[in-house]
């Protein structure tokens, strides 16, 4: 009787790791060539960043509810956004839109730096406490209006904006290194956009579509007004 509850812990860990097998698998499927990618989805604890209710479905390849109206991305998503920015583990990262701080402790695996911000002090609250809690130290979160950036850090290598604005910010565009700076936005209309690829050399900007998707809206004054309707979902 008293090696079951460790045979019970063996079960439950066995079957997690069962499940991100299968999800990465699933990933290699739809394209994801980036080990390094795959190997960081693998080691943050993606049950850690939804609600309790949810964690059953934590590793399976769907979006998430998280509260405020926000959602946690698809690990297909995050996996394809953390893909193209090209992380190679020397650069700074500016993110916007926090969340539940998945995609930031994913971005904090791969890069030097990440500077993230998010408009809802509960949600950005969360994350910081979470992802201080799972030993991230490269990783600041601010409150503030994502769509003009932060610029007190700016400039920044690669920024990343996981919510779907009307076009691209020009103070997110500005705050991209001159020489090599990249962005991946989502970029359409409140609930479906393109996900693009913007590469920045000097005064040259050169643009890619990377496919459709669905974000919840970009809030701000170089995004969507606050009236509108905040009921999008990411897929």
């Amino acid at each position: 009787m008293g090696d079951e509850p460790d045979r019970n812990n063996d079960q439950t860990a066995g079957q997690r790791q069962e499940r991100i097998a299968a999800l990465l698998a699933e990933l290699r499927r739809q394209g994801i060539a980036d080990e390094r990618v795959l190997s960081a989805l693998a080691r943050v604890p993606r049950e850690q960043f939804v609600p309790e209710a949810s964690r059953a479905d934590a590793w399976a390849n769907v979006a998430l509810p998280i509260g405020a109206g926000q959602t946690i991305s698809q690990p297909f998503v995050v996996a394809l956004m953390t893909a193209a920015l090209g992380l190679r583990g020397g650069e700074r990262v500016l993110e916007v839109g926090t969340g539940s701080g998945y995609q930031t402790a994913i971005l904090a695996e791969l890069a030097a730096e990440v500077v993230s911000v998010e408009r809802h002090a509960t949600l950005a609250s969360g994350a910081e406490a979470l992802l201080r809690e799972l030993g991230y130290r490269n990783v600041a979160i601010h409150v503030g209006d994502g769509t003009t950036g932060w610029p007190e850090d700016a400039p920044y290598d690669r920024i990343i904006v996981t919510a779907g604005g009307p076009r691209v910010p020009p103070p997110l565009l500005d705050q991209l290194v001159p020489a090599g700076g990249r962005m991946i936005i989502p970029v359409g209309e409140p609930h479906e956009q393109h996900l693009v690829a913007i590469d920045r050399q000097g005064d040259q900007v050169q643009e890619r579509s990377l496919g459709p998707v669905r974000f919840v809206p970009l809030i701000g004054r170089a995004g969507w007004a606050v009236q509108i309707q905040e009921n999008g979902h990411q897929t």
